[in-house]
């Protein structure tokens, strides 16, 4: 074999072939994706790119699992998420096919379910609620009665019939078991039947019968027609039977593809023999990372899995007492200096059982080399390690990288998968980069429902919610009635003089503090249910927007109750003047401006703990600017604009107004003059015009929406599980 003279790497091109009767699936060519990764080198860090995924090429046969393993940091969610269109465009490089035809990441996501590792689910809801109302989301406008029918049928298939109206619980509230709860979360989002499933580790966490179970459930949903790809650590026997096809990877390269019974021949081909009751999937992981931490690398295992090249041998030192060595297999003789020089043919391990050698014809090596279909892989090697093209002849066995069915690997080709999309080819697609490249213009709906129909289902599953968990505003009601109670009893009848102008003043603001707080625990509220909008908006249940407006208008009963509450305690009991209507609206107002805020600054923080501090920082600042200590007129000019931001300064303002807008009387100055409300307005810099009263409600409706739509931003732009 002639080496390159020169010292660039030489780029070798491999046929990766898929089986002869491959019915379609999910295909992937050259997915590479790198990010900037700080390193010291010295005494100095220096930035570096890192292949987090290396130039992986297969596919994933529809009607099968594809597991997809490795040893610890192999990069398996990462390719995992590549897959499922889970990393920025602009950073995973590659192409990605779903039955022969290009798709991008936002196809996948219309067309595929993505289980993560965590359960997110609400707590309060039963199973039936939470797949009805995922039904809902999923299915569109289609007949009440269909979708019952189709979650009582997958309610059965996923054998949670005895737990159909069990609360799914919580860690305070008693519920399904772990291996039903992530049978749930499968049934959540196969619920429309799509053509391609993602599981990240679904059995992480659950016995070994429950986790069975689940990939038994899995295993029936890939018979059914999808494509099903997971990762999965440690599987047990049991489990590995129910695997079709193999994904192995290491370090983001490819260590192994094919069916789980051609293992054993790879291990061979290598020149190892597996141990007495050795598992040969395990056997393979334990040499990847005996080779990982060798010298050599996982590049001389990648190598071989892509060329035949055996690995180099590894040192004593470097194998694992654990492994016992093999005997060499016997090995036919060549004229190394004559016939396999002369004829320019390079011998390599053979997976056939009766002849251990095939040769394969050099060819000039070219830029690219397209397979029988379409797929090709670029793997580039080091200059000691140059080759020619290979090209792998037609009687090679498809294993690794690719394996032909058998009838006890796969009893009956399942029928091609129906999605509720439909596509009209000649329509939807046109030719891509190179003008050969065919992808897809549209799919279906985005969104399965309207608008309006998705604010109408979120607001019956929070009212629910809200129903089955009254804590969160019955504590809210209960502080603001005791509170109440307890002012009124403390500035009963304030009494006309400056003393009782001081005792309403105090009784202002603290009112406006007191609803400012009442809203802080909706902190560790939304940030728990953030996870549930992530999971289901990924895969395009329902909108940001609509998501947005139905929480707001959930909240709005519930914080007008406080107020009208609050309000009727204390307007009688302190004698207070002005419109009790204007004074109920401001107290709302103030709510809702207040709950905006901390759902805002609850989108923004990854913890209650930083939201918590967040929002007790926000509010000393807004109490610190909002009038009470200094008015608007006498705060240093370079400070002034945190007055107009303060959320507290206009409903402070606007109860000021509504109870001094007058010229009656509260009491003598010490020069026996009388105090009329209008003296009271305009020593506090605060404007006497009755049109100004209404102003500061506008404001707040303003601050209210603005808070909304920064919230909106946030779930819309910032709140994606998805990789940069």
């Amino acid at each position: 074999m002639k080496h390159a003279t020169n010292n660039t790497n030489l780029e070798t091109v491999i046929n990766i072939r898929k089986p002869v009767n491959f019915t379609g699936g999910l295909e992937f060519t050259n997915l590479t994706y790198t990010v900037v990764a700080t390193k010291r080198e010295g005494d100095e860090w220096v930035k570096k790119d890192v292949n987090l995924l290396n130039a992986i090429t297969g596919y994933a046969p529809k009607g099968c699992i594809t597991a997809v393993m490795g040893p610890s940091g192999a990069g398996k969610s990462t390719f995992l998420d590549g897959l499922a269109g889970r990393i920025a465009s602009g950073s995973l490089q590659g192409r990605v096919s779903l039955d022969g035809k290009d798709i991008s990441p936002s196809l996948i996501k219309r067309t595929s379910a993505y289980i993560m590792q965590d359960d997110r689910l609400f707590p309060m809801l039963t199973v039936y609620e939470t797949l009805m109302f995922a039904a809902d989301f999923r299915l569109g406008p289609i007949a009440r009665a269909d979708k019952k029918e189709r979650v009582e049928r997958l309610i059965e298939q996923l054998g949670l019939s005895s737990t159909r109206n069990t609360y799914i619980g919580d860690e305070g509230t008693r519920g399904v078991s772990g291996g039903e709860r992530r049978r749930v979360s499968i049934g959540v989002d196969i619920i429309h039947g799509p053509s391609l499933l993602f599981l990240d580790e679904p059995t992480s966490g659950l016995d070994s019968t429950s986790a069975y179970s689940v990939i038994e459930k899995v295993h029936a949903i890939a018979r059914s027609g999808s494509t099903v790809i997971l990762t999965i650590h440690q599987p047990s026997y049991r489990i590995q039977l129910l695997l079709d096809h193999l994904i192995i990877l290491a370090r983001g390269q490819l260590m192994y593809q094919g069916s789980p019974k051609d293992v054993t021949r790879h291990i061979e081909r290598m020149g190892r023999r597996i141990p007495k009751g050795e598992n040969s999937i395990e056997y393979l992981i334990d040499v990847i990372q005996q080779y990982d931490q060798s010298e050599h690398g996982v590049a001389a295992m990648a190598e071989f899995a892509l060329t035949g090249l055996k690995p180099p041998p590894l040192a004593v030192g470097e194998i694992s007492t654990s492994m016992i060595p093999p005997p060499t297999p016997p090995q036919k003789s060549h004229n190394v200096q004559g016939r396999q020089r002369t004829s320019n043919r390079l011998h390599l391990q053979s997976i056939d059982h009766n002849d251990r050698e095939y040769d394969h014809s050099v060819r000039t090596p070219s830029r690219s080399f397209t397979s029988q279909s379409g797929v090709m892989q670029k793997f580039k090697l080091t200059p000691s390690r140059q080759l020619n093209s290979l090209k792998l002849p037609s009687s090679m066995s498809l294993s690794p990288g690719h394996y032909a069915y058998s009838s006890d690997i796969l009893p009956g080709t399942p029928t091609p998968h129906s999605s509720d999309y439909t596509v009209n080819e000649d329509d939807y697609r046109t030719p891509g980069a190179g003008g050969n490249t065919m992808v897809y213009k549209h799919f279906g709906p985005k969104y399965a429902n309207s608008f309006f129909s998705e604010i109408w289902i979120l607001m019956r599953r929070n009212f629910i919610n809200i129903r089955r968990t009254p804590e969160l505003f019955l504590s809210r009601l209960v502080v603001l009635t005791v509170m109440g109670i307890m002012m009124a009893t403390m500035f009963t009848h304030p009494k006309k003089n400056p003393q009782g102008i001081t005792n309403l003043l105090s009784f202002f603001i603290f009112t406006v503090c007191l609803f400012f707080f009442s809203s802080n625990d909706a902190v560790p509220a939304f940030i728990q249910e953030r996870f549930i909008f992530v999971r289901e908006t990924s895969h395009n249940a329902y909108r940001a927007s609509s998501y947005t407006i139905s929480g707001l208008i959930t909240y709005l009963p519930f914080l007008a109750l406080q107020a009208v509450v609050y309000a009727l305690i204390v307007w009688f009991a302190l004698s207070l003047q002005g419109s009790f209507l204007y004074f109920f609206v401001i107290l709302f107002m103030s709510l809702m401006a207040t709950n905006s805020f901390v759902v805002f600054i609850s989108s923004v923080v990854p913890n209650y703990i930083l939201g918590y501090a967040a929002v007790i920082a926000f509010t000393a600042l807004f109490f610190l600017f909002c009038g009470y200590f200094l008015s608007s007129n006498e705060i240093p000019p370079y400070w002034g604009w945190m007055n107009k931001i303060s959320t507290m300064t206009y409903p402070y303002e606007g109860l000021l107004m509504n109870e001094f807008h007058t010229n009656n009387s509260f009491g003598r100055s010490t020069d026996g003059h009388d105090i009329s409300g209008f003296n009271i307005l305009q020593s506090l810099n605060i404007a006497i015009e009755e049109s100004k009263k209404w102003q500061k409600v506008y404001i707040m409706l303003g601050w209210t929406v603005l808070y909304r739509i920064f919230f909106y931003i946030i779930l819309r732009f910032f709140s994606k599980n998805q990789r940069s």
